[in-house]
């Protein structure tokens, strides 16, 4: 059975959890100070004195500035009853959230993932430093793929200058001649020309090789545990030796050499003159020569329109790696850390479920009080007050007017005018009844 109305249970709950609210609060407070001190002190610049120094007083301004709001919000809110004042309470303490997480919760989540931030930044640098080796080491292959066309162009000049020496196949007229002469000239510059690309590989082969190694390096920073700042600097020297590294890679190129010397091929052709020793194998030759011209000339446009399509591949652009604070990072990568977050931005608004459970108690309280009856309101401290005071009215002669619950007495004679006899004796006592009080007293106690 409830011996006590529900209004007065919640109010002695409500007093014996006050001193849990203010410790709990106070925890939350200064949690949140350690948390900002972690994530500011990364920030300041200086020596480290200063830096302890101004963490230290930054962190504690905002424990107490987070203790001081969230006291007089759970002071004040359940208290207030009117719609208005409470709907300007809680625009109070929505600009007051916003305060305390512009000035704490991101810096409470640069010290709870402040340096896996970091990492990710590596990270994801080092996955573009990887993409960029990759297509500069494909840029540099692609001119390669122009090698088997031209040793085929070569080989086709050198066996056709083979067989007019050997057979007369292209004048009929076997020896060496101008015909020979400019075959054997045109397979020499395709040759030259493959010479040239060839000599490029080995020096690409060689740069991926070092962007490979310094990328190993690279991975090894990002996933080797310990302080990060040290492996950050480290990082950042290695990304400047591979950036160095993909912009040799992207000189090794020799598509833009085969184009011009493809160009050469038609616009520097100069044919011998015929030397037959009849009118007729002249003719023959000046005929063959032209021949040949027409063949340098479409090998020399299948050759630039190879290395063009190979120069429209978009260049690597230079990419810089930048250092982040543990706070920048954060603030960057928010995405991949929304637990640490989450976290942060509870440690300091977890007061407002506090604050929300007393204002929801506070409103239930006085729901249950209105329902009550003057009597069940008066606690035994308090009749006791009450039976206190009435004994010194009494005692000094007020007259109290009785209650509406009582009933009405009989009608008595008018009390009689004191005499001069009895004036003396009633001026010598102590306490002189009241008529009403004497009538309290024999007619029972005091109806509720």
């Amino acid at each position: 059975m409830q011996l006590k109305p529900n209004a007065f249970r919640l109010n002695e709950t409500v007093r014996g959890i006050e001193t849990m609210t203010r410790f709990s609060l106070a925890v939350l407070a200064l949690a949140s100070g350690v948390y900002t001190y972690l994530g500011v002190r990364g920030l300041l610049d200086g020596s480290a004195s200063f830096v302890f120094f101004a963490a230290i007083i930054y962190s504690a301004a905002v424990s107490v500035a987070i203790y001081a709001f969230w006291t007089f919000m759970m002071r004040f809110i359940p208290l207030v009853t009117s719609g208005v004042q409470r709907l300007g309470l809680f625009l109070t303490m929505a600009i007051g959230c916003l305060m305390i997480m512009a000035m704490s919760s991101w810096l409470n989540a640069a010290a709870l993932a402040g340096s896996a931030a970091t990492e990710q930044h590596m990270a994801v640098t080092l996955q573009g430093y990887a993409e960029d080796l990759d297509q500069a080491h494909a840029n540099a292959l692609a001119a390669q793929s122009l090698l088997p066309d031209v040793q085929r162009a070569a080989e086709r000049f050198s066996g056709l200058a083979a067989d007019e020496r050997e057979s007369g196949a292209l004048t009929g007229s076997m020896g060496s001649g101008s015909v020979v002469q400019l075959l054997t000239q045109m397979g020499a510059q395709m040759n030259q020309l493959a010479a040239t690309i060839t000599g490029s590989r080995d020096e690409v082969a060689r740069l991926f090789e070092d962007g490979s190694t310094r990328l190993a390096t690279m991975r090894e920073l990002v996933s080797t545990p310990g302080a990060v700042e040290p492996r950050a600097d480290a990082f950042q020297s290695e990304a400047v030796q591979l950036s160095a590294v993909i912009a040799a890679l992207q000189q090794t190129d020799v598509a833009p050499s085969v184009k011009r010397a493809a160009a050469d091929l038609s616009a520097g052709f100069i044919a011998p003159v015929a030397d037959g020793r009849s009118a007729d194998l002249a003719v023959r030759q000046d005929q063959v020569m032209e021949t040949v011209r027409a063949s340098v000339a479409a090998q020399s446009s299948a050759l630039s329109a190879a290395a063009d399509e190979i120069l429209g591949t978009p260049a690597v652009e230079q990419r810089r790696f930048v250092p982040l604070s543990s706070a920048e990072a954060v603030l960057r990568y928010w995405q991949d850390f929304i637990p640490s977050w989450a976290g942060a931005i509870s440690i300091d608004l977890l007061p407002v479920v506090l604050v929300l459970v007393l204002m929801i108690v506070n409103d239930a309280m006085r729901r249950d009080s209105e329902s009550l009856e003057a009597a069940e309101n008066i606690t035994a401290a308090e009749m006791l007050r009450a039976m206190a005071l009435y004994r010194q009215m009494e005692a000094a002669g007020i007259e109290i007017a009785p209650s509406k619950a009582e009933p009405a007495e009989p009608d008595t004679p008018e009390p009689q005018p004191e005499t001069a006899a009895e004036r003396p004796a009633a001026e010598e006592s102590t306490v002189t009844p009241i008529e009403a009080a004497q009538r309290k007293r024999t007619d029972g106690p005091r109806p509720a």
